[in-house]
C-alpha cells in the first residue's frame, strides 16, 4: 500500500491543485538529494545532520508557492528505548523523519507534535512527502504550500 502521500499525488484534492512540480520532485528526489558533509552541502536548498557528522541537502529547483523540509537518519540506527517504548520499533525511522519534515514545515517544536499527533499525519495537513531509502540513510522529503505574506 502507498503512503497516504504518495496517493495523494494521483488523485485530485487540496495537495494536488497547487503547481504541478511538487509532485514530480518527489518522484525524482533520489536525484536532489546529496549526501556530505556539512562545509560541502552549503548550498542546499535545505539539510539535515546526522548523528554521524554527515548531512543531507536538498538540491531541487524552485518551487513558487510551496517549502520544503528534509529529515533524514541512519537506517541501521538503534530506536531509543524511550521512543521505541512510545511509538514502538515498526518502520519508526520512515515515521520519524516524517514527522521532523512536518514540524520543521509547521515550525512546531517536535515535543509539541508528538504531543498532538505522535508520530501520525495530522488529517487536516496540506503536505505530500516522500519517504526512501538512500545508501544507508532514511530520508523524508516534504513540501507544504508557502504561508501567505504579512
Amino acid at each position: 500500500m502507498r503512503p497516504p502521500s504518495d496517493a495523494a499525488l494521483s488523485r485530485p484534492g487540496p495537495a494536488t491543485r497547487a503547481p504541478r512540480p511538487v509532485p514530480a520532485l518527489l518522484g525524482t528526489a533520489e536525484r536532489h538529494l546529496r549526501v556530505g558533509r556539512p562545509a560541502d552541502l552549503g548550498y542546499a536548498v535545505t539539510r539535515s545532520h546526522l548523528d554521524d557528522g554527515r548531512c543531507v541537502g536538498w538540491y531541487g529547483p524552485p518551487t513558487p508557492g510551496w517549502r520544503v523540509a528534509v529529515d533524514a537518519e541512519r537506517a541501521d540506527a538503534d530506536v531509543p528505548p524511550a521512543l521505541a517504548h512510545r511509538f514502538g520499533r515498526a518502520d519508526f525511522w520512515a515515521r520519524w523523519t516524517r514527522a521532523e519534515s512536518l514540524c520543521k514545515l509547521a515550525d512546531v517544536p517536535v515535543a509539541a507534535w508528538w504531543r498532538r499527533h505522535g508520530l501520525a499525519v495530522p488529517p487536516e495537513s496540506r503536505a505530500v512527502w516522500r519517504t526512501l531509502r538512500l545508501d544507508d540513510l532514511v530520508v523524508t522529503v516534504a513540501f507544504a504550500p508557502a504561508r501567505p505574506g504579512p
